[in-house]
């Protein structure tokens, strides 16, 4: 069985924040994937801002319950929000509305303590643009850190876990991209850095 996710009979919500070509949408979908084949019913994913254009701020969401979701809108008190670029946490509206006890997950090469975001919410940290270089993950010139920080997420939070994420992006990627792919997520989910609140 999977883990709970609904909260007060609501979905488990997570917000996604990254610059345009870094894959946030894309991320979203893969957790939604993952989601459904860990047996939960109710899955959406789903871009909140419109066109995604290169290197502008993007936002998206992924919903996850026991039950159908119904609701449709953007995520506006995520239990989770997924920070691609740690350069966003200048712009307020990222950690806006981040519940209690929620999770902040962040690709940074700073630890938890050293990024200087107080709440109260866990936060957890993973230089998945680092992974990404040592491995090749680069697309037109860009660093691409999305499947790198779902180790992250994995590793945080348990909301998914790695064989099940293996099982997504395996169906996702060509046979000459995904085994890199693979190692990022890995790579991520042993070099992330917990911080909890309490």
């Amino acid at each position: 069985m999977p883990q709970k996710t609904s909260l007060n009979n609501r979905p488990l919500e997570i917000r996604w924040h990254g610059r345009g070509g870094q894959g946030a949408i894309t991320a979203a979908k893969i957790v939604a994937e993952a989601a459904y084949l860990k047996g939960y019913k109710g899955v959406t994913a789903a871009p909140s801002f419109g066109a995604e254009r290169r290197g502008a701020p993007v936002s998206a969401s992924t919903r996850i319950s026991d039950q159908p979701v119904l609701v449709m809108s953007q995520v506006e008190n995520p239990d989770i929000v997924m920070v691609l670029d740690h350069t966003l946490l200048t712009y307020p509206e990222v950690i806006a509305g981040l519940n209690n006890n929620g999770w902040l997950i962040v690709n940074s090469p700073l630890s938890p303590r050293e990024l200087g975001i107080k709440g109260n919410f866990n936060i957890a940290t993973a230089d998945a643009t680092r992974i990404c270089l040592e491995l090749g993950i680069i697309v037109a010139g860009q660093v691409i850190v999305n499947t790198a920080i779902l180790g992250a997420l994995a590793k945080a939070t348990r909301v998914v876990d790695l064989p099940t994420l293996e099982k997504v992006l395996r169906d996702r990627f060509s046979k000459s991209t995904v085994e890199m792919n693979l190692a990022a997520v890995h790579k991520t989910h042993d070099a992330t850095r917990i911080f909890k609140s309490g």
